[in-house]
């Protein structure tokens, strides 16, 4: 398994990061998660769509529910050829309460726990903690990664302008 270190720090000690991260260009890395009913998603259910995947540690601290806040009021304005996913090793459950009691519609959030499938293939599985490193991926229509970001320090939020801008230019 291919690790990484010193990509990221949480709370300024460094984590290492598990699995291969993707570039730019390359065909996306598929992965199985759970909706909060307990069924599996797949890069293929959302086929001929424009995947903004927004991923947090968990949706239980702060700085995770701001990010899935921001992303589901983004998601609101934009068209149906664009779909927003957020992913966490939350259990299913405890995302359902989350999104019922924030009000989460516009974006679909997801749990990686049970495989932890997402993580690995996209490279943001934290070793030590077993969470998954604060990051943004968007994947066009053909399922070709166009923006990788992966927040250096887990406490800080992404940066969102940077990710809309190359959205902007998906057509």
């Amino acid at each position: 398994m291919n690790e990484r270190k010193g990509v990221i720090t949480m709370g300024g000690k460094p984590m290492t990061l598990m699995g291969t991260e993707p570039k730019v260009g390359e065909k996306a890395p598929d992965f199985v998660l759970l909706d909060s009913g307990l069924a599996e998603k797949s890069l293929k259910d959302f086929a001929g769509k424009i995947k903004v995947i927004s991923v947090a540690p968990s949706l239980d601290t702060s700085v995770c529910s701001i990010q899935l806040r921001w992303f589901n009021e983004d998601a609101a304005s934009r068209p149906d050829d664009v779909v927003v996913l957020n992913v966490t090793m939350d259990l299913p459950f405890a995302i359902k309460r989350f999104c019922s009691v924030e009000g989460i519609k516009n974006a679909l959030a997801l749990s990686d726990h049970r495989e932890a499938s997402f993580g690995l293939g996209y490279g943001v599985l934290i070793k030590e903690l077993r969470l998954l490193a604060r990051s943004v991926f968007i994947i066009d229509k053909d399922d070709v990664l166009r923006y990788v970001q992966i927040v250096p320090e887990e406490t800080n939020e992404p940066n969102y302008e940077d990710a809309m801008k190359v959205l902007e230019t998906l057509k």
